[in-house]
């Protein structure tokens, strides 16, 4: 090529991926909780360490399992290895705990965490058992005035935000030949990828 002739035009982008769209997902999420923190900063009581929120057993998606399983992929060994630590631990089930919430309240995971813990704490609408939309939010959050009393901007769609997030998952499972819908207990998914990792 000469100095004259124009470079060649780069090839067509490819699309996402289905992990490239949860990634996506997930950072519309953190921005949303950044404005709720940002307009109801007072309202709030979510900070790192505060762990309530984290006393359960969670499942996954799988695309959502693939995602965490590529960040555990990445850490350090001596992460990693506090965090397979941490995931083998037995179950209480009288103090259930998130796998991989260590003893100091932090999320091991907290890049990756699935986006039920990135939207827990904000106010979300969702369907009550009679069928009409109902705003909740964290028991600790907006004790004063109610999570209702939230902007209208800053109240999450639940249906939404699993519509989208199912969207996702059946394109997953078509790319990667996996069934669509499957759940997957997040303890089984770090303890897996942990070995998986190691040299």
């Amino acid at each position: 090529m000469s100095a004259d002739e124009p470079p060649a035009a780069p090839g067509p982008t490819p699309p996402p991926t289905p992990l490239d769209r949860l990634g996506e997902l997930a950072a519309r999420v953190d921005a949303f909780f950044a404005r709720v923190a940002a307009r109801h900063g007072a309202d709030l009581r979510c900070a790192a360490g505060c762990d309530g929120c984290c006393r359960t057993r969670l499942t996954v998606t799988t695309v959502e399992a693939d995602a965490v399983r590529g960040h555990v992929a990445t850490l350090e060994a001596p992460a990693r290895a506090w965090l397979a630590e941490v995931a083998a631990r037995l179950v209480d089930a009288a103090a259930p705990r998130c796998a991989a919430l260590d003893d100091d309240g932090r999320c091991l995971v907290y890049a990756a965490r699935p986006l039920v813990c990135r939207s827990h704490g904000v106010p979300i609408r969702l369907r009550g058992g009679d069928g009409l939309p109902v705003v909740q939010a964290c028991e600790l959050n907006f004790t004063a005035r109610g999570p209702a009393a939230a902007d209208a901007d800053c109240v999450l769609d639940q249906q939404t935000l699993s519509a989208t997030l199912l969207a996702i998952d059946q394109l997953h499972a078509a790319a990667t030949a996996t069934p669509a819908g499957a759940r997957h207990d997040l303890g089984e998914v770090l303890r897996a990828a942990c070995r998986a990792a190691q040299p």
